[in-house]
Parts: C-alpha cells; structure tokens; sequence
C-alpha cells in the first residue's frame, strides 16, 4: 500500500544516514565520503549512502536548494525535466523527473512520492516510486524505480552543515558491472560536490527570484492540485520493461556523467 512517510520512518532513515554498521567505504576524499551496502538477496539493488561536509552553507539553505526546481535547472545538468505532479498532504506530494544517460543508454525517469520533514535545525527529504494513472512509463525513457531515496541535513553549526544523500534505486535495463561501478567511484562524489556549490549560491540567487516563495516552507504558497492517495500504487520494478544494455562500451566522458541520479 502506498502510504506517507510519518515520523518512524523519518527516524529510520535518519538512523541509516548516521549508522556505519554494514556499510562498505568506496570513496572517501575532500570532504566527501561514498559506502556501498550489498543486500541479501543476489538480485536485489545495492544501497549508496554518501556525506559530504559543506562549509559556509547552513543547513536551512542547503534545503531549499534541494526543494527548489526553478534552481535546479541551474546546478543539475544532468536533469531533462522535473515538476511537482500534484500535493497530499502539506508535507508530501507527487513528482516527476528525468535524466540524461550517457549514449547509448537510454535515458531514465521517475514518479515519486516525496515528503520532508524538518527537525529544529536538520532536515529531511525522503521519496520512493509510485504509479499515477496520467504518469505512465513514456517510450522514450526506461522508467527507473526509486526504492528508497533520500537527503539528511544535518546542521554543523550555524553556516555549515552535513549532507547525506542514500540511494536504492532499481535503473532497470541490464546495466554492465562497470556502469554500476561508475556511479559509485566517480558519478556519485561529483554529485554531491555539484549540490556543496550550488549551495554557495544560492543566496545570492534567490535573492532575485521569487525570495520570498517557499512553499516547501510556507504551505499556503502551495497552488498544486490534490492528489488522492487511493489514486497511487507502489512502483514494482518487475511490473517494467527490462531494456537490454548490457553489451554498452566503457567509453564515457567525464561530462557526460548523466547516470548521477540527485532527485
């Protein structure tokens, strides 16, 4: 059933953010550190968690850059699209979003239930993959499935703060072992490096447009539809088309790093 996100499950992923026990170090450098946890089953999708420290950003900007998508078409270059399908409660909502993988992969999207919650000076952005009857999977995009995704930040005084995103997502398509590889030792720190700057500017940016509209902090900014929640089913990645990609050449670009997935 699908079901928003209360105040357990916000704790429980907070707890994975903050818990190192079964997780593996891939990558830890400049402030910025990647673990890999493998599951039980063999065809189940491995989990990411990554950290970075961002200083001279506080926690409560680091938020609304990660809410805001008119700023996201700025930082997030490997995003296609991106918009809010509709709302549930005050605190969750219904959304789309898609991006670029690197030729000849096909590219990926999502429809997501997403809620937040903050904490005194922390916060919290969860989401995972749900059907909408006017969202179905497009012929042009695998439609990738997002078991559990999500943002932890976590203020580190008062213009500094810690940022964790963890990841399970199923991208569908039978990617080879050096994709999956990629995401982890190269895509996934860069990522988190690309949302540390688009912190420092943000300020600075909002500033021109629309400062005072937040409505992931003020509710009654909030003009999007309602969503019904009787409306929604869980996104099985079974129930999708399997796309073969697993003959794809090891060549790719350092800019063209679109298997990052941030949303």
């Amino acid at each position: 059933m699908v079901h928003i996100p209360d105040d357990a499950d916000f704790n429980s992923f907070r707890e994975l953010c903050e818990n190192p026990d079964g997780w593996q170090c891939q990558y830890n450098k400049g402030g910025t550190t990647v673990w890999s946890q493998e599951q039980d089953s063999i065809k189940a999708v491995k989990k990411l968690k990554m950290r970075i420290v961002c200083k001279d950003v506080s926690a409560e900007v680091l938020y609304d850059v990660l809410h805001d998508t008119s700023y996201r078409k700025k930082w997030d270059s490997n995003m296609i699209e991106t918009y809010d399908i509709g709302r549930l409660t005050v605190n969750a909502d219904v959304g789309y979003y898609s991006w670029k993988c690197p030729s000849p992969l096909k590219n990926r999207d999502f429809v997501t239930l997403r809620s937040w919650l903050p904490l005194g000076s922390d916060y919290l952005i969860i989401n995972y993959s749900v059907k909408h009857p006017k969202h179905p999977p497009r012929k042009d995009y695998v439609r990738a499935v997002s078991l559990q995704t999500g943002y932890f930040v976590k203020a580190n005084g008062a213009n500094s703060c810690v940022l964790y995103y963890l990841t399970q997502v199923d991208p569908k398509g039978s990617l080879p072992k050096w994709v999956v590889n990629k995401v982890s030792q190269f895509v996934a720190p860069k990522a988190m490096k690309k949302i540390y700057k688009a912190g420092l500017k943000y300020p600075e940016w909002k500033r021109k447009h629309e400062p005072d509209f937040k409505p992931w902090v003020y509710p009654e900014q909030n003009t999007l539809p309602s969503v019904n929640l009787e409306d929604l089913s869980i996104q099985r990645a079974d129930e999708l088309e399997n796309i073969d990609e697993s003959g794809v050449s090891e060549h790719i670009s350092e800019d063209e790093d679109g298997l990052s997935k941030d949303s």
